[in-house]
């Protein structure tokens, strides 16, 4: 019976779901092949966890939704989702660690969210000027 793994990581209001199971070490980003995301850095951003855990993914065939937020904010989600399920695959907590020595982003969901705006005012903290005095 093939091993298989199912993480999920958030960033904003991204998500991503991941699954991960034996296999030849392909990367998959909603159906489409790591090597053609575009632009470099996202691609970059989203290769980071397979390149530090590069002696143990060879063999894993990822898998990965994303959906919600902007193209930064679910590279992210993909990120920490391929970073946990790595860990959770091969169980090491070597690995684990070196995720946390890295950023601890890599296991730990980024909870920030966009502050709502405000009535009053342009935005969540600017507020209309007064024009006398």
């Amino acid at each position: 019976m093939k091993k298989i793994v199912q993480t999920s990581g958030k960033r904003k209001t991204s998500v991503a779901r991941a699954t991960l199971k034996e296999g030849s070490g392909r990367v998959k980003i909603n159906g489409k092949p790591l090597e053609t995301i575009e632009p470099e850095e996202r691609r970059l951003k989203v290769k980071e966890p397979i390149m530090i855990a590069s002696d143990s993914a060879d063999n894993i065939d990822i898998e990965v939704k994303a959906e919600g937020g902007g193209k930064m904010s679910q590279a992210d989600a993909i990120k920490t989702a391929i970073a946990r399920g790595l860990v959770e695959f091969t169980e090491s907590d070597e690995l684990k660690q070196k995720y946390l020595e890295r950023d601890r982003s890599f296991l730990i969901n980024d909870p920030r969210q966009k502050e709502r705006k405000k009535a009053g005012g342009r935005g969540a903290r600017a507020r209309r000027q007064k024009s006398y005095r």
